[in-house]
């Protein structure tokens, strides 16, 4: 997120946002697990641009979280695995 900012006003303000959040980390078997998303995913003919994206689904079901995103990606994963996410779109 932060190498998204514009200007140092929006690092600052991202920045802080951060540093209150909660962090869930990926195990050995996560990366596994996500590597099997991506696997099963062009089994089916489906491709993710971006494999970390399949690690974030996988932290997601994991930990039982809601994904908010704005990433076409999450739509495909939900083709092969159950994921709660909601699609923000500004």
């Amino acid at each position: 997120m932060l190498q998204g900012s514009l200007n140092e006003q929006e690092w600052t303000l991202l920045s802080t946002y951060l540093e209150a959040q909660d962090y869930v980390e990926l195990t050995p078997s996560s990366w596994r697990e996500a590597a099997r998303i991506y696997y099963d995913l062009r089994r089916q003919g489906l491709t993710v641009r971006s494999p970390i994206d399949c690690c974030i689904a996988q932290v997601t079901l994991e930990n039982n979280l809601l994904l908010i995103h704005d990433d076409r990606d999450f739509e495909t994963i939900t083709q092969v695995r159950y994921l709660q996410h909601l699609r923000f779109q500004p």
